[in-house]
Formats: C-alpha cells, sequence, structure tokens
C-alpha cells in the first residue's frame, strides 16, 4: 500500500521542528541573533524541493526492490537527509546571489539585500550594502551548519538500524562529496567569466558542460539520489543505475535553467528577463551561440554578455542573436538526448517499479519547466 503521508510534508514538518528550535536558541542571544536566524530561515522557504524529492526517490527506488509488495514509507534519517539537502541548496543560492549581485531570488529581495534593508530599518550605523554582504557570507555558512547538523541527526537514526553504520557512512561519502564538488563549481563557474578569454572558441562549450556537471548536475540531482539510495542500502548495481540515470538529467536540468536565465519569464521565474546576461554567465548556450557567429558579432557579444547595466533593447537584441545563431534549437536538442540518456539508464535495473515511474515523472518535472 502507498504510504498515507506526504513525504515532503514529513520534510517540511523536519524543518519546521528543526527552525523552532533554532529561533528558541537566538531569542536568548538577542535581537540581533534572531534577525540572523529568521534571515535564515527565510532563506530556505519556497522553492521546488528538487533535492528533497530525487533523495526521497532514490531511497524509494531502493528500498522498493528489497521491501516485498508494500510501498514502504520514508525512514526518519532519509527524511532528515532530505531536509538537510534543502537547507545546504539555501546556503548556495545565498552564496550565489552574493557572488553574482543578484537582487531578488524567487521573487523577493535576495538575502544580502533583505539584509542590507534590515541594516536600514533598524537605523544602524554605516554602510547597509557592506552590512548586508558581510551578513550574507556569514548567513550561507549558518545554513551550511545547519545542514550538517540535519544531516547527522539523520545519520545518528540510520546508525541504529541494523547495519546502519554501513549505511550512515555511505551517506556521508555521497554528501561530502557533494559538498566538495558544488564548492570547487561555483568557483569554475566565477572564473570561468574571466577565464574565457584565455581558451580557444571550440573548447567553450566543454568548459561551461564542466561547470554544469559540478555547481549543478551532480548536485541537484546526482548525489540526492545516491545519498538516499545509500541509507536505503543499495548495492554496486543500484548504485551505478541511478549515478547514470542523475547526471544526465541534472545536465539537463541546468541547460534547462540556463535557457530561462536568458528567455524566462520574470513573473514565473522571480528573477529579471536575461539575468545571466548582465551577470555574465558563461553557459553552453552564449558557448554554442559564439561557435556560430562570425569574429565581429562575436565581438560583440562578448562586450554585452556581463554588462550590469544592459537594458531591455540590449537583452532583446542578445536573445534574437541567440535564437538566430542555432543555439538555442542545439541546447534544446542536448536537453532531449540527456533526457533520452538518463531514462535508458533505468531500463532493466533492480529498482522499485512504483519508483522507477517517480524517477521519470521528477526528470520530465526537471528538464521541461518554466521556472
Amino acid at each position: 500500500m502507498r504510504p498515507s503521508s506526504d513525504p515532503i510534508e514529513e520534510v517540511s514538518q523536519r524543518l519546521d521542528t528543526f527552525f523552532a528550535a533554532a529561533r528558541a536558541e537566538s531569542a536568548a542571544l538577542g535581537a540581533e541573533a534572531e534577525l540572523f536566524t529568521d534571515a535564515a530561515i527565510a532563506a530556505v522557504h519556497g522553492g521546488k524541493r528538487l533535492r528533497a524529492r530525487f533523495c526521497l526517490a532514490g531511497w524509494s527506488a531502493v528500498a522498493e526492490a528489497s521491501g516485498g509488495p508494500d510501498v514502504p514509507a520514508p525512514t526518519a534519517d532519509v527524511i532528515a537527509a532530505a531536509a538537510s539537502l534543502e537547507v545546504f541548496h539555501a546556503a548556495a543560492l545565498v552564496h550565489d546571489d552574493l557572488i553574482d549581485n543578484s537582487d531578488t531570488r524567487r521573487g523577493k529581495p535576495a538575502a544580502h539585500r533583505a539584509l542590507e534593508a534590515a541594516h536600514r530599518a533598524a537605523g544602524f550605523a554605516g554602510d547597509a550594502a557592506a552590512f548586508g554582504r558581510s551578513g550574507a557570507v556569514l548567513l550561507g555558512d549558518l545554513l551550511v551548519a545547519w545542514s550538517d547538523d540535519l544531516f547527522e541527526a539523520g545519520l545518528a537514526e540510520a546508525s541504529a538500524a541494523a547495519d546502519g553504520f554501513a549505511r550512515a557512512a555511505a551517506a556521508r561519502t555521497e554528501y561530502a562529496t557533494m559538498r566538495r564538488e558544488v564548492t570547487i563549481g561555483q568557483f569554475l563557474d566565477v572564473a570561468e567569466e574571466s577565464a574565457f578569454r584565455t581558451e580557444p572558441d571550440d573548447r567553450h562549450a566543454a568548459r561551461a558542460l564542466r561547470v554544469a556537471s559540478l555547481k549543478s548536475a551532480r548536485y541537484s540531482v546526482q548525489q540526492p539520489l545516491l545519498i538516499g539510495a545509500a541509507l536505503a542500502g543499495a548495492d554496486a548495481a543500484q548504485h551505478a543505475a541511478l549515478a547514470d540515470f542523475g547526471h544526465p538529467v541534472g545536465i539537463a536540468f541546468q541547460l534547462r535553467d540556463d535557457v530561462l536565465g536568458v528567455f524566462g519569464d520574470e513573473v514565473i521565474t522571480g528573477k529579471p528577463a536575461g539575468d545571466d546576461l548582465r551577470e555574465g554567465k558563461r553557459t553552453v548556450l552564449i558557448a554554442y551561440t559564439r561557435e556560430a557567429l562570425a569574429p565581429g558579432a562575436r565581438r560583440i557579444v562578448d562586450e554585452l554578455v556581463g554588462d550590469p547595466e544592459l537594458d531591455g533593447d540590449q537583452i532583446a537584441s542578445l536573445q534574437r542573436t541567440i535564437i538566430d545563431s542555432g543555439a538555442l534549437d542545439r541546447v534544446e536538442r542536448l536537453i532531449a538526448d540527456e533526457t533520452r540518456t538518463a531514462d535508458r539508464a533505468l531500463s532493466g535495473a533492480r529498482l522499485g517499479n512504483r519508483a522507477v515511474g517517480e524517477l521519470r515523472d521528477l526528470a520530465r518535472a526537471a528538464t521541461a519547466r518554466s521556472a
């Protein structure tokens, strides 16, 4: 039988319980500590809970394969792990918005802008913008610490079960891998905005895919799947099948994000249209565009991409250039190819049938979306 409770709702409840305890701790430390804690909690609110969903789906795929006819309900350890991934994701977004100097996130002020506004509202002395930036660095660090706290609490629960120590150790390895890779990927993303000038044009797409793999594909899809699978006791074949499914889905997810970063509807995405162009993101979409252009037109694109003052007409002109170059169609074909590759990875895998259907649904939701 299908469990009656909604696992994502259980993740939300786990987060609410954790946040209530964090608020109680900060209340004893003064108004500024409460401001900081509330800003961290606000950073976790909203979003698609994508990483939690993939973590839970990875767990279910393995648990169902060995659990008999009944569909098992997610255990407390994987609920905690899924919750921790959402907190870690919030940390990454706080730092990402600071690095990119983004004003908004999910239609609301980015964390550094919210802290800047709080500085002004409180009548604090000094530079409000500097306060917001400094606060956001520390806010991301606090969220990483919270993510660790939640994750380790889940592993403690896993360790209490039969063969739980081995499962907890495997999950901890996947989590550590995720943390290292996404941090390196974030730096490579920053570096590419400058380093692209030192590389031959025909290497730009491969370098952009390297960033997409480390910064997004593994962190957003592959590693959450493998963390959930590890907590369910995945064997080597199950681990390989989920890894081979998760990475191409993650690449397609990031490619879709790149398209939305240029062509997305601000009302739906919560980010200004063409924001990736102002931020100078050297995505596969931009690499493919440059490959198709004559040297003169390529120089114009390079002059415009990364200009934070781009106006609506300049954004529209770049959008037309990307479309006319064939780059948008080429990226859409690559998204379709990666999605098919992922689907083939599930064929014949020893995974739960219902969970495999859920994985395919999640892949479609991640790659065919408007926000």
